[in-house]
């Protein structure tokens, strides 16, 4: 157990540690499912620009963790987030299947993906999202990373 201030949580090694508590942990989460729920009625890019906004200030304060592992599972959560928002959002198979060789996804692995009956957050974690809406097309958005250079 460790002491926590203004978000921060410090472990009680020898030498503490700085880490992001829990409560803020579950704050971001419960901003991110807010920002890009489907019900919202708004278009990829005004998401796009008030979620970057949230990540860069979020990351200016907390990105001094000494937890890189935390950053980079947020940072994967909510790229993955991101990828079933916008699938959400292709609402039909038809819809899906085509936006997903358009970006540059094969014919055989778009009618897999786009015909499949698992839901929306097991498929975001799929190669054939993975390839259609990669980093660098949330990072051209605005969106910046919490983990790393951006």
């Amino acid at each position: 157990m460790g002491r926590k201030f203004l978000g921060f949580s410090f472990t009680w090694h020898r030498e503490p540690k700085k880490r992001i508590a829990p409560k803020a942990l579950r704050r971001y989460k419960e901003r991110v499912r807010e920002l890009t729920r489907r019900t919202r009625g708004v278009s990829v890019e005004k998401v796009a620009d008030e979620l970057g906004r949230y990540l860069r200030g979020w990351k200016g304060y907390f990105g001094l963790c000494e937890t890189p592992t935390v950053l980079q599972a947020l940072d994967e959560w909510t790229r993955r987030r991101l990828r079933m928002f916008l699938w959400k959002q292709w609402k039909r198979g038809t819809v899906r299947f085509a936006e997903l060789t358009k970006r540059g996804v094969s014919e055989n692995l778009a009618a897999q993906t786009a015909g499949s009956a698992h839901g929306p957050w097991r498929l975001a974690n799929s190669p054939a999202l993975a390839i259609a809406l990669p980093n660098v097309y949330f990072a051209s958005l605005g969106i910046p990373p919490l983990f790393g250079n951006g």
